[in-house]
């Protein structure tokens, strides 16, 4: 009876080797790069760089930058004016335009420190490849200007910006309270009382024109608004200490305050257990809320004053109140025609079809 043919254990070794060690041989091939140190795309290309000038590995900042004078006067395209019998580079006015910014690649590369380094370090360490790249575009890519100056320009031009918009939507604030009857007949009492109204209609010599003696009055009415209310929240007047340039500025302030504020707050309440004064009531159903500062002082002094009787710092208090808005707004909506005409939009029509209604 014959037997199969049955591998030896030492030939299995020995495959198993193989096919654990070809998968990094082959990888190693296909990354393998040429060790030549001069690469087409780096610096001066497949010239050297202190060939090009004429000049030693040792060579100084001096001789480098006269080398480079004498050979831009040679070869500079406006001025090559080739000699009888000349070889080499430059003998026309085309080769001579490639040997000039030959030139001027060589002197930009030797003149700086540090990229005569890594251009040194590539003549010496041809085979670390990858390297010579990551330096080369690293340095080319990088940025002129200082990335410190960009950012504060930035933050700059950013503070401007906010600091004009603000004033804007301040000014058409103002511009629209002086034309709600109740803030503009109040305006016109002050300014009545305080004699500016008849200053801007003075006669004789400085009389005025219809046109003037309204704008003037129109810009006392919209004075004496702005020194007599207050407005809170998205539309206040703006303050130098709300751009981002200060804010900015003043983070590590705000920052070991919010600390010392911290601290002071767990000992005091925590550790200790005094009771909440007004401030750090306040404080509780603001965040209890989940309303910003400015969205939380926007907010009429009755209505606060409703908070702390109803004692809303405490959890349960809050939650019967949540409860009660929810209700209301409910009874709100059933009572509102729009909202009940857009429940019977949705139950007959639903949100997935398109009708045409014909009034």
């Amino acid at each position: 009876m014959a037997i199969p043919f049955a591998p030896s254990r030492g030939a299995g070794a020995a495959n198993l080797r193989w096919s654990v060690l070809l998968p990094p041989l082959l990888l190693a091939l296909l990354l393998a790069r040429p060790s030549a140190a001069l690469v087409e795309g780096l610096y001066c290309g497949t010239r050297d760089c202190y060939e090009v000038l004429g000049v030693s590995r040792t060579a100084s900042k001096a001789e480098i930058a006269r080398a480079y004078r004498q050979l831009a006067r040679r070869y500079h395209p406006d001025r090559y004016r080739p000699e009888p019998g000349e070889e080499g580079p430059g003998r026309t006015p085309q080769s001579a335009e490639e040997a000039f910014l030959l030139v001027a690649t060589a002197y930009e590369t030797l003149k700086d420190e540090e990229t005569r380094k890594d251009y040194d370090y590539m003549l010496d360490h041809p085979e670390e490849y990858y390297r010579h790249y990551y330096h080369y575009y690293s340095r080319r890519l990088a940025p002129k200007v200082d990335v410190r100056v960009v950012v504060l320009v930035s933050v700059c031009a950013i503070s401007v910006f906010q600091f004009f918009s603000w004033w804007n939507s301040y000014d058409k604030t103002i511009s629209y309270l002086a034309t709600v009857p109740k803030y503009r007949i109040q305006a016109m009492e002050i300014a009545k009382q305080q004699g500016l109204l008849r200053k801007a209609k003075e006669k004789g010599r400085n009389k005025k024109s219809k046109e003037e003696v309204r704008d003037e009055e129109e810009s006392i009415i919209k004075n004496i608004i702005k020194s007599k209310i207050d407005i809170k929240g998205g539309y206040q007047k703006p303050q130098i200490r709300d751009l981002l340039l200060f804010q900015i500025l003043l983070a590590p302030f705000h920052l070991c305050s919010y600390i010392v504020w911290y601290c002071r707050w767990i000992y005091n309440f925590n550790i200790k257990g005094k009771e909440y004064g007004e401030e750090e009531r306040l404080y509780i159903i603001r965040k209890s809320m989940k309303m910003s500062k400015s969205q939380f002082d926007s907010l009429e002094d009755h209505q606060k004053e409703t908070f702390l009787k109803r004692e809303l710092w405490i959890k349960e208090n809050y939650e019967v109140y949540k409860q009660e808005q929810e209700e209301e707004l409910k009874k709100r909506l059933a009572n509102d025609p729009r909202w009940k005409r857009y429940r019977r939009w949705m139950k007959n029509e639903g949100p997935g079809r398109l009708t045409f209604v014909d009034d």
